[in-house]
């Protein structure tokens, strides 16, 4: 099969940090992990369940109804049975500004951003799930799942800037792991020679009150570095009201442009 896409709204992360063994063994549990943390609300995925929390009413014209909570359970932060040495519980902070939604159990009340899973939440999650993970692979997991998100994160904004003068400062409201659930455009890619993604997200962005939905494929890349570790995001709003439509149709023309008016400067140039 060909490689893993790079078409318009796909980026490429490489992360390494240490011997290059130790990041592929990373690499790999994250991978595990990210099925994991897709599954963990039961059911092969994460399933969001209306808590009882009151959303306001949307805006005309948006195309999510009311946003209901993510259902994933509480993720312990003690050490478990037969652990071999202790792992760090502390949490990152993201970038990412919470949006208006009941938050999920794993998160803080009243916090103004997401927080990343400790080491020993990532440990623990894929234990439960069956996985062996390996205490020394989880830094290395914890870090590029971090890193993988901050970029999905940045890659949104780029999107939503097209929409700052309506909402400058746009926010994640929830996200759901749907791994086996391949989106149109990751079937049609693999229809002609593209490996499928090894997972798929969904995030729902409250652009002032408007909810949007993004679809984000993580694919497998060969680092063009001394990195072991690389993965394609293809992020793009999806496909359910025409104010998305649009904007893929507009980010697929400037992208075309600036294409081509990089080749005809390369041309000058030589």
């Amino acid at each position: 099969a060909a490689a893993a896409p790079t078409p318009g709204g796909a980026r490429t992360v490489e992360e390494g940090d240490g011997g290059r063994a130790r990041e592929a063994a990373g690499a790999e549990a994250f991978i595990k992990a990210s099925k994991v943390r897709a599954s963990a609300g039961g059911g092969g995925r994460c399933e969001f369940a209306d808590n009882g929390a009151t959303s306001k009413p949307q805006p005309s014209g948006c195309p999510l109804g009311p946003v209901a909570a993510n259902a994933m359970p509480k993720i312990s932060q003690q050490e478990g049975v037969g652990q071999k040495s202790r792992l760090s519980t502390e949490r990152q902070e993201s970038s990412i500004p919470v949006g208006s939604s009941a938050l999920p159990n794993h998160q803080e009340k009243g916090a103004s951003h997401w927080k990343y899973p400790s080491p020993q939440m990532f440990f623990n999650a894929m234990k439960r799930k069956g996985w062996q993970p390996t205490e020394q692979d989880m830094d290395v997991v914890v870090t590029i799942h971090n890193t993988v998100n901050e970029r999905a994160w940045k890659e949104i904004l780029r999107w939503e800037d097209h929409h700052k003068d309506v909402c400058p400062h746009p926010k994640l409201t929830r996200f759901q792991g749907r791994p086996k659930e391949y989106s149109p455009r990751a079937r049609m890619l693999n229809w002609i020679g593209y490996k499928l993604p090894f997972d798929r997200h969904d995030w729902v962005v409250d652009r002032c009150g408007c909810k949007v939905r993004y679809v984000i494929d993580f694919y497998n890349a060969t680092s063009t570095g001394p990195e072991p570790v690389a993965m394609h995001l293809d992020v793009r709003p999806a496909l359910d009201s025409f104010g998305a439509c649009y904007d893929r149709m507009k980010m697929f023309v400037m992208s075309m442009l600036e294409t081509s008016s990089s080749s005809a400067s390369q041309k000058q140039s030589e």
